[in-house]
């Protein structure tokens, strides 16, 4: 779907057909949109294609006074099978031509949502360095914000499993810590970018624009800084509660075994009294229970005493 947004009076405002200067948002564009784009506002078909492959990783070109940034965004997705929260991201295209400020994505994201409601203050759409600032701003703040939920929801799930330990926990870890991966990946792809554009040989810059640039990377490289610490806890995490299972699991055979040795003894002597043999003492019924019952006491309490019911 092709929408067109543009700033009126200081407010994002979606437009009901094409104007120069206007911003369009390509979200899970269909066959149709990419020919709009393509023939209608001349955008490279290559541009268009690498935008959309969601293998794409972050990148920055420019070639016939038409630039392509392609960054990596965040997004939040539950999986049904496992009924756990999994974090990853998606590449999104940032076209820059002469006339106007497009953005191509294979899927609809937080971000863009923002700036289309309108939500993201000062932004100008014919400013399209300032607009291309201001959206980079916003995916770095994304990544924040979801780096904090992570670390809350991986801390929910640890006080869960000290509670029970259960499948659907460790999954949920498993997930958080491939999450964090696919963060810490996408987002040294992204700094590389941003670094690139920051020389200003693709994109020109101007004093404001390149503290507002700064600031993104001091966002980005903050996010990557927390991303390496919760993967460090993380990783921890799962190899303590793996050794506390692996712990649990031995604990429980102990006690399995000790039971038993313990279970074995009226086996051994009911064995002795069912032989065909004469002579043995106290051939009596209750005499071989009631020796069955001493022995069963006397090696449960020295398998006591050894810590084998613990």
């Amino acid at each position: 779907m092709i929408k067109f947004y543009k700033t009126i009076e200081n407010r994002m405002t979606e437009l009901e057909g094409y104007a120069e200067g206007c911003w369009v948002s390509a979200v899970c564009p269909t066959p149709e949109d990419v020919h709009y784009l393509i023939e209608d506002l001349g955008v490279d078909a290559q541009y268009i294609s690498a935008a959309l492959d969601e293998e794409e990783s972050s990148r920055i070109e420019s070639e016939d006074n038409q630039t392509l940034i392609i960054i990596d965004i965040p997004y939040m997705e539950e999986e049904q099978e496992e009924k756990t929260v999994v974090y990853t991201t998606t590449p999104i295209g940032i076209i820059l031509t002469p006339a106007n400020f497009i953005t191509v994505s294979a899927r609809e994201t937080l971000v863009i949502q923002e700036f289309a409601e309108g939500r993201v203050k000062g932004v100008q759409t014919h400013l399209k360095t300032r607009f291309l600032l201001a959206l980079l701003l916003r995916v770095a703040s994304r990544y924040l914000v979801y780096l904090k939920q992570i670390d809350r929801l991986s801390s929910a799930t640890e006080a869960q499993l000290h509670r029970s330990m259960q499948n659907k926990e460790l999954f949920q870890l498993l997930g958080l810590e491939k999450s964090l991966v696919y963060f810490s990946t996408s987002l040294k792809s992204n700094e590389l970018t941003l670094e690139k554009i920051l020389r200003g040989r693709i994109i020109k810059l101007y004093d404001e624009d390149q503290d507002l640039l700064e600031d993104v990377l001091i966002e980005v490289k903050q996010a990557i800084e927390m991303c390496n610490i919760y993967s460090g806890i993380l990783s921890g995490t799962m190899d303590a509660f793996a050794s506390i299972i692996s712990n649990n699991l031995n604990i429980v055979m102990k006690i399995l075994a000790a039971l038993t040795i313990v279970m074995a003894i009226p086996n051994i002597v009911f064995g002795f009294y069912g032989m065909n043999v004469e002579g043995l003492p106290g051939a009596v019924s209750w005499i071989p229970l009631v020796i069955s019952l001493l022995l069963m006491l006397f090696s449960a309490v020295i398998l006591a005493k050894k810590g084998m019911f613990r």
